[in-house]
């Protein structure tokens, strides 16, 4: 069984037992949670599709760890003008274990 939710403005396609790495979410290391924006729910050739998300459908999921990325570098340079800019961003995320889907 599998299922397609939203997260952080992302789309997701996560299994039971599933690890990944979301948005950062306000839940302490440990703690169990429900998400219940699903889009979409599939288990074999059984396929549920939501209007725009499917009422009464959880996926549970508890939180592994927080941490961030690595630092992307930006920047910008426009030649012959004495022009140039550097940043840098390193994202939060927040690493999840899926542990349950139900319809």
């Amino acid at each position: 069984m599998y299922a397609v939710i939203v997260t952080g403005g992302k789309q997701y396609r996560v299994m039971s037992g599933e690890t990944l790495r979301v948005e950062k979410l306000d839940f302490d290391v440990g703690k169990a949670f429900e998400l219940d924006n699903i889009l979409m729910v599939g288990d074999g050739d059984k396929i549920t599709i939501g209007a725009p998300s499917i009422a009464g459908a959880l996926v549970k999921a508890t939180v592994k760890s927080h941490g961030r990325l690595d630092k992307i570098r930006i920047v910008k340079f426009r030649r012959r003008k004495h022009h140039r800019k550097q940043m840098g961003h390193r994202q939060h995320f927040t690493e999840i274990e899926i542990t349950g889907i139900t319809l």
